[in-house]
């Protein structure tokens, strides 16, 4: 008989790619799930004896599946897979009863390693005379991945499919993950991640997207250019000020928080995200960016004033939003990859590749 698993993740390449690293020739019916409440109704219906489940979800994130497994008595075998890496992630999800952690991506040994730890597969488990499945059909709503659905850059009109979006999501969702998790161990703090934002913008529509997220709160701004193999772009770090002295007092900062301190506190905080985020980023991507100086683009303006002053420099542009809030901390920042629309081409070959 076929042990039902369930794949919760909201990304399709995600869930696309946790099917690929099962076993080969286990004997297991696949059920889908694209958020959190999809996936608990599914282990409700006995859809889910072992789940691989995503923690940063729309609707019903992967904290309130574990929780409601937990008070339910639900028979779930649990296996969290995530790109939030942080100490704190893990803590959480194994107080909730989850069996094990795995951090994105995933690979195949990985897997079959703690299947076999907790006595999950074994050989009896296996159909040795098949050959490897193909892509199971999904139970539950699944959008394929092809190379056909990404649009490549052939002229000043870019378009955005949603699944070519949804494959820059997930690829930044573990970069995000990576570089909270490294804020998180310097500086003894929680990060809240939130699920990155993909879109195409020309320069307005960027001027209203920040505007729209800046709420009554000034900021200040560091950009840091980078390049490597046919993808350039630029990082922007909006920092609300008023972050500025919880975020100094968290990294010890002795002394007066004048504009010059704040500019360190800042540039350190940068260092950290951008680095961190594009060291994520290219990995998964197999490639590698040269980074320039940091740049202080404005202190304490207005979104509008600081894209006024910069939008010879952005036009079109692939952005990546993500919004770093530091819990129970009045801390706030905005990190904004922003690539150039010549590196469109060159992005979506490197996703094809991840995609097969």
């Amino acid at each position: 008989m076929s042990l039902p698993v369930l794949i919760c993740d909201d990304s399709a390449l995600a869930r696309k790619q946790m099917a690929r690293s099962l076993p080969d020739n286990w004997n297991v019916e696949i059920t889908f799930a694209t958020h959190g409440g999809e996936g608990l109704e599914a282990i409700k219906k006995g859809l889910g004896s072992v789940v691989f489940l995503d923690l940063n979800m729309p609707v019903m994130d992967g904290y309130e599946v574990l929780e409601a497994v937990c008070k339910q008595d639900l028979n779930a075998m649990v296996i969290v897979v995530s790109g939030d890496i942080q100490p704190e992630a893990r803590e959480k999800v194994m107080g909730f009863g989850a069996l094990d952690f795995i951090k994105k991506p995933v690979s195949k040994e990985k897997i079959a390693d703690i299947l076999k730890q907790y006595g999950v597969i074994n050989e009896a488990d296996l159909l040795p005379d098949l050959a490897p499945p193909a892509a199971p059909e999904p139970s539950v709503v699944e959008a394929e991945l092809a190379e056909d659905d990404i649009t490549a850059y052939t002229g000043p009109k870019i378009e955005l499919s949603n699944d070519a979006r949804d494959a820059y999501q997930e690829v930044a969702n573990v970069a995000m993950g990576q570089a909270a998790d490294l804020l998180a161990r310097l500086l003894n703090v929680f990060v809240l991640l939130p699920i990155p934002t993909v879109n195409l913008l020309e320069v307005s529509e960027l001027t209203m997207a920040l505007e729209a997220a800046e709420s009554t709160d000034t900021i200040s701004a560091v950009c840091q250019g980078y390049i490597g193999a046919g993808i350039a772009g630029e990082a922007l770090i909006l920092f609300h000020d008023s972050s500025f002295k919880d975020m100094a007092g968290l990294m010890n900062f002795k002394g007066e928080l004048n504009e010059q301190a704040e500019v360190e506190v800042m540039m350190d905080i940068a260092n950290i995200l951008i680095g961190a985020f594009l060291k994520g980023f290219a990995e998964q991507l197999d490639m590698s960016f040269s980074q320039g100086h940091p740049v202080v683009l404005g202190q304490h303006c207005q979104i509008s004033e600081l894209v006024n002053e910069n939008q010879a420099r952005w036009k079109q542009t692939l952005a990546i939003e993500i919004n770093y809030v530091i819990e129970n901390h009045n801390i706030h920042c905005d990190l904004l990859m922003l690539f150039t629309e010549d590196s469109i081409t060159t992005l979506n070959n490197k996703l094809t590749y991840l995609l097969n």
